[in-house]
């Protein structure tokens, strides 16, 4: 369940003076943002190997989010690319993968968190910034009535995390590079949860959390 890293390269004809928002993102911080349907979402990686931690929800109906078990079943591979649909529980699609200059992007390292970097790297890491305290955050400050219990598997746009033989993940150096972006097409209105990966304990981001930008063009 592997693809080249290049399989899903293609490069987007959008200009990005032409998009209707156009936000930079710090490391560590949160993003929130309602994309209608047929508006186009570019998530860009600036500097290179960052990884942006990612949810959807359908806007009309919260309950109804993003599912990595459903879209890595329907699509048949764990990583995404030029092509893949994003797909809530219920089967429905709600963006699709548009254009793709990285060319992978991870469906299962999760998001970290106190507890997991606690495990993975000891309890000293335990008040480092993490992205389920970003992704709480936002939702908190965004007043959509979403909570706790409404944060499930994430997508890890840029990041790489390979699956050993044994069926084991291991998190590695970035693929991505700085200006390489993806491109998402809403196929429904849907909110768009970001936090902007600020891991310092694995190589993911090469131990440098850096900016994103965020840009949306209409339909």
């Amino acid at each position: 369940m592997s693809v080249p890293a290049s399989a899903g390269l293609v490069r987007s004809a959008l200009d990005p003076a032409r998009a209707s928002r156009h936000e930079v993102v710090q490391a560590g911080d949160p993003w929130v943002g309602r994309i209608e349907r047929g508006q186009v979402l570019r998530i860009v990686d600036l500097e290179g190997n960052q990884a942006v931690d990612t949810l959807f929800y359908a806007a009309d109906d919260l309950g109804e989010r993003y599912s990595a078990v459903r879209t890595i079943a329907q699509q048949g591979t764990l990583y995404l690319t030029t092509g893949s649909v994003l797909r809530s529980a219920l089967g429905t699609p709600l963006l699709t993968i548009v254009a793709d200059t990285c060319g992978r992007h991870d469906t299962l390292g999760g998001a970290c968190s106190a507890e997991s970097n606690t495990v993975r790297y000891g309890h000293h890491t335990k008040h480092m910034h993490n992205c389920r305290d970003s992704f709480l955050l936002a939702i908190e400050r965004s007043q959509l009535g979403l909570h706790k219990r409404d944060l499930s598997a994430n997508i890890n746009f840029f990041m790489n995390v390979p699956v050993t033989p044994e069926g084991k993940l291991t998190f590695e150096d970035g693929i991505s590079a700085g200006g390489k972006y993806v491109e998402l097409r809403a196929e429904t209105a849907v909110i768009c949860l970001i936090s902007n990966c600020p891991q310092l304990n694995n190589p993911c981001n090469a131990y440098n959390p850096t900016p994103i930008r965020v840009l949306v063009w209409d339909a």
